[in-house]
């Protein structure tokens, strides 16, 4: 399996709402004693670990978050990835409100120029998401803003939280697939009134 986590490269986006998805990737490197190594060949960071077992594969592409194609293609080809379904792409997402996240197989880019990019490189959209939830602004022109900009105090303790929830997920898609992980991670119980 190849695990993907979106962002921009460079300091000055680190810990914004656009890079959330390199945080998990990072954090699962972290977790299962993964140490990132560059690979211009694959215009990435990466590192292999094991998780249930199983090699995986962590990735967050060097290139800029419109150009996260160029970068993951060069990854699936370097990996072998015959099937976009070994593939889980971990990314911000407006369409959710901060702290939460969705696990998905396939489907549209909701806007997502990161995505867009993935998409256009593979010619495949069928890849595995993890969604995390950044909250939309204040209206589209303010998109590009919200997402390279660092959240409040408040915002950054939800994202930390969910942050180390993906992590989870990937875990669960990894070793028990994606059915299992999105009947954990996309059912919402509404507390009891």
């Amino acid at each position: 399996m190849l695990v993907v986590g979106l962002g921009n490269p460079g300091r000055e986006f680190e810990r914004t709402r656009h890079n959330v998805g390199a945080e998990v990737v990072a954090l699962l490197a972290e977790r299962h004693g993964g140490s990132f190594k560059r690979s211009k060949l694959e215009q990435s960071v990466v590192a292999d670990v094991r998780i249930g077992g199983d090699k995986v594969t962590l990735a967050v592409p060097q290139t800029y978050m419109n150009d996260s194609g160029q970068a993951v293609r060069a990854l699936v080809r370097h990996h072998n990835v015959d099937d976009v379904a070994q593939l889980l792409v971990v990314h911000d997402e407006l369409d959710l409100p901060i702290g939460r996240m969705k696990v998905k197989e396939g489907g549209g880019l909701a806007g997502h120029n990161g995505l867009r990019s993935i998409v256009q490189h593979l010619k495949d959209d069928g890849f595995l998401r993890v969604r995390i939830g950044v909250g939309k602004p204040r209206s589209k022109e303010h998109g590009a803003n919200h997402v390279l900009s660092p959240p409040s105090k408040r915002e950054r303790t939800e994202l930390d939280i969910v942050v180390q929830e993906a992590a989870d997920a990937v875990e669960l898609v990894a070793t028990e697939g994606i059915a299992a992980a999105m009947n954990r991670y996309n059912t919402v119980t509404e507390p009891p009134s």
